[in-house]
């Protein structure tokens, strides 16, 4: 027994290890460096040393990585390894199922992005009892399969058939109502289809403000975005940040527009007609088309636009939160680069590795930037130096 679980063991650190060396590989190739300045980079961030640390104290180590490349290698490393625990997870629950088989399994390892990865998990992902779930329950999922694959039949009379007081399904227009909820379902499930409209939605939505009614004195300083429009794509981060801390702050209503005005008023937008392209519904003639196509529109407009949405909204945030952080990074010439030694200060020397609990040398208390200070400023005009916790010494700082 123990030599099997010593076994287990000794396999599962093969797979992380491995795992953890194609992290590695992925992100050498990315940033066009070796694979050993890569590893050697990781193995000291896991070790709890920051950036800016490694790229001045570390260059032997790292083969010379620059500020910049160890900040993306940082970023894709943490991305990186978030995607394989969510894989890992994702796996396991589908298989838990019963569901997985050798083409899903490949999909889900093939995924290189973590919205690509939560679109293949979206029709096995546990939920609350939908309008589709109790459609299907009803026995209703043959009647939206015959509609959707053959469009001239005539849905009153193929639901028709369908009609069963016991199972809930009163009258005809209950059946279509349940086979409409499955198709809708279906529709937003997809997820090539989603994967392209989002990122479709992104290059060509607009992020539009409008101050709400009574709120114009009251957020003035918001007074640029009353009335505002821009596309997604081109917004800089601290206009994201002032929109949605003036939505939170109830001075503005934030949506997002996924088309332009002028085509907007269009029967079919060019979202509800990627969506019927993709299930081949079109406008022929056939008994069927007007119902499909009317379902394929409520898919967008009730389900997809939403979840999208949402998607972008967070897409917008991340992005802004962390290209402010990077902002402030390259800024800030205090908290983000280690502290310079003292003259004459055993106590402000940098140490030989930077402990993991960025205590102190990180951001150096106040107390030691006076006395450092104190130190510079308390020397005489002949070159000798005063004690600098001296009273002369803190009258000359104060003067100085």
């Amino acid at each position: 027994m123990r030599a099997a679980i010593e076994s287990l063991c000794r396999l599962a650190y093969r797979i992380g290890a491995s795992e953890m060396t194609s992290i590695d590989q992925q992100i050498a190739q990315e940033l066009n460096v070796r694979d050993e300045q890569v590893a050697a980079a990781v193995a000291l961030l896991d070790g709890g040393a920051t950036v800016p640390f490694i790229a001045r104290y570390r260059k032997e180590a790292t083969g010379a990585l620059d500020d910049a490349q160890l900040r993306t290698l940082d970023e894709r490393l943490r991305y990186l390894r978030e995607l394989e625990q969510r894989r890992t997870v994702i796996i396991n629950s589908i298989r838990e199922q019963g569901k997985l088989d050798d083409a899903l399994e490949a999909a889900i390892r093939a995924a290189d992005s973590k919205g690509r990865l939560e679109d293949i998990y979206l029709p096995f992902k546990p939920k609350r009892r939908t309008r589709a779930e109790i459609a299907k329950e009803a026995g209703l999922e043959p009647l939206a399969d015959l509609l959707l694959a053959q469009p001239q039949n005539d849905p009153l009379v193929a639901a028709a058939r369908f009609v069963d007081a016991g199972k809930q399904v009163a009258d005809v227009a209950a059946a279509l109502d349940g086979a409409r909820s499955i198709l809708v379902e279906r529709f937003a499930e997809d997820a090539d289809l989603i994967g392209s409209l989002r990122e479709e939605m992104w290059s060509a939505s607009r992020l539009v403000s409008k101050v709400r009614d009574g709120r114009q004195e009251a957020g003035a300083k918001f007074s640029d975005y009353f009335d505002f429009a821009e596309k997604l794509a081109k917004m800089p981060s601290h206009r994201i940040l002032a929109l949605f801390r003036a939505e939170k702050e109830e001075i503005l209503d934030v949506t997002i527009a996924p088309e332009d005005p002028v085509t907007a008023s269009a029967a079919c937008s060019a979202y509800e007609l990627r969506i019927m392209h993709r299930f081949g519904i079109s406008d022929r003639g056939r008994p069927g088309d007007k119902w499909l196509m009317d379902t394929a529109r409520w898919a967008w407009r009730t389900k997809i636009q939403v979840h999208l949405g949402i998607d972008l909204r967070m897409r917008l945030w991340n992005g802004a939160e962390e290209e402010a952080v990077r902002v402030f990074a390259a800024n800030c010439g205090i908290c983000c680069s280690p502290p310079l030694p003292a003259p004459g200060r055993p106590w402000a020397l940098i140490p030989a590795t930077e402990p993991a609990s960025r205590s102190r040398w990180s951001i150096p208390p106040a107390r030691w930037w006076r006395r450092r200070w104190s130190i510079r400023t308390s020397r005489s005009a002949s070159g000798t130096r005063r004690s600098p916790f001296s009273a002369s010494s803190q009258c000359s700082t104060r003067s100085s």
